[in-house]
């Protein structure tokens, strides 16, 4: 069995790394707009005001916790350079763009709609009607090149005063202002957009709850409560979505991995069990319809208690994620032993070093089987069409005097990945939906907030500081993508 007919080629982005245009056309600030630029060895820092005027700055790290101060608002600072202002300004671009996509030959465009572009406060009594304009031109152009819209309704994008108010997600109150915002969209997109995201890797809720779901108090108990609130969300709109029409299909976004033992001993294996629990949860719920026994009784050790109802659990079982999506980068490995080689770079992200796999600068191993693994986990445990929705290469791409850019070392990673995907499809059986690279372009890192650390098939003239004229330069993996796209994956050479 061979790549389906109809499978949907394509690339990735984000509003809050790529879009730009934070302040224009009455769009208002979202929880990433009050993050800093960083680098693979200084963390994204939320600058903040107190009453008093004090002012300071706390680290965001994927995986640590946040403590941010209490009585601190999150707001924007002179002195800093905040770099979702501008990302790499599609707001300007976007014919521009997306005829590089569709040049490409892209079957599918994913991207995210700015929450705060559509409600600048999150749940303001009327919608923002020149944001809606910009996405109608978002997918129109799509639309006319041939491109499939998949949308992603909350791509670590939550409203800053949603944020203020009610600490984010762990406030209940999240729940109608988001069905709100998500009927909205499938409204006004009816009969044009027929694939939806909910929650960009909502397990993100566990690894960087500010960042996934707009919290300030990270506490365990708050985020079991964030994650449950999106949970209840994401079910109420795929409830919306089926009665407003019956062909849109909501999916589930999650980050998920290969995750490895690093020895043969009985306790390394049950550490990647609990990291495969820990992982796999959200997607139970989501895509599976209930909560696991493992993560009720760890809620029950620990002592949290969820604001919940019974309806809640209804409509978690009646309205299941239609498909499950995922990114999915490189693998990790875990061990029980210390003194173990730890992993470099990208701020302790990947635990244990690999002695098998290279890394980038950043620390995230290159692993040619991570996509055969981890479609065959998904497939084997949901039965649900599965959707790679991000995967790629960030490396420093150095952009040559004659204005070429030569990243073999991408087309090599993509070329690998992509063997293994086929595997899962050709070998195993997984039913698999649809490929969109990370990213269609360059845009700014999530994680460090950085340029350097580029992913797009086209070079965008733009550094760590927001210098350069943002002018758009094809990789060399812009042909060899072409080219893959046109054989349907046949041709990976």
């Amino acid at each position: 069995m061979s790549l389906r007919e109809d499978f949907l080629w394509g690339g990735a982005t984000a509003a809050n790394q790529y879009e730009g245009g934070y302040d224009q056309d009455g769009k208002g600030l979202n929880a990433i707009d009050v993050m800093t630029n960083g680098s693979h060895t200084t963390p994204r820092q939320v600058t903040w005001k107190k009453a008093d005027g004090q002012t300071g700055t706390t680290p965001l790290v994927w995986g640590k916790p946040f403590a941010f101060p209490k009585d601190a608002i999150p707001t924007i600072l002179d002195d800093y350079y905040y770099p979702s202002h501008t990302g790499t300004d599609f707001y300007h671009h976007l014919e521009e763009d997306l005829g590089l996509l569709a040049e490409m030959g892209f079957k599918c465009y994913r991207f995210s709609i700015n929450w705060s572009r559509i409600f600048p406060n999150g749940d303001d009594e009327q919608v923002n009607q020149a944001g809606l304009a910009f996405y109608d031109r978002v997918v129109d152009t799509c639309l006319r090149l041939g491109m499939e819209p998949l949308v992603t309704l909350s791509h670590y994008e939550t409203p800053l005063s949603l944020v203020i108010r009610y600490n984010g997600w762990s406030d209940r109150k999240m729940i109608p202002i988001f069905e709100k915002y998500a009927k909205t969209l499938f409204n006004h997109f009816k009969g044009r957009v027929k694939y939806w995201l909910t929650f960009n890797e909502i397990n993100a809720m566990d690894h960087a709850p500010y960042m996934g779901g707009g919290l300030l108090d990270t506490s365990a108990q708050n985020r079991a409560q964030g994650a449950h609130n999106q949970f209840v969300a994401s079910a109420l709109a795929v409830k919306a979505a089926h009665e407003i029409d019956p062909n849109m299909q909501v999916g589930q976004m999650l980050a998920c991995s290969a995750i490895y033992t690093y020895t043969c001993d009985p306790k390394d294996a049950l550490k990647v069990m609990e990291a495969q629990q820990n992982e796999l949860f959200y997607a139970d719920v989501q895509t599976g319809g209930r909560y696991p026994e493992y993560r009720l009784k760890k809620y029950a050790r620990e002592g949290i208690v969820l604001e919940d109802c019974p309806e809640d659990y209804e409509l978690i079982a009646k309205y299941p994620a239609d498909f499950l999506s995922f990114s999915c980068y490189g693998s990790h490995v875990v061990t029980t032993h210390e003194n173990t080689a730890q992993a470099e770079g990208n701020l302790g992200m990947n635990g244990v070093k690999n002695p098998y796999l290279e890394t980038n600068a950043w620390g995230w191993t290159i692993d040619p089987y991570c996509l055969r693994l981890t479609l065959n986990t998904l497939w084997d445990r949901y039965h649900k069409p599965l959707w790679i929705v991000e995967n790629g290469l960030g490396w420093s791409d150095e952009l040559t005097p004659d204005g070429k850019i030569h990243d073999d070392y991408r087309i090599n990673y993509l070329k690998a990945n992509l063997k293994s995907m086929k595997d899962a499809v050709e070998i195993d059986g997984v039913d698999l939906l649809g490929y969109t690279m990370w990213s269609a372009i360059d845009l700014v890192s999530n994680g460090t907030g950085e340029m350097k650390k580029r992913y797009g098939f086209v070079y965008v003239d733009r550094d760590d500081r927001g210098n350069g004229s943002l002018k758009r330069y094809k990789k060399d993996s812009f042909d060899w993508y072409k080219q893959v796209i046109a054989t349907n994956g046949e041709s990976l050479d």
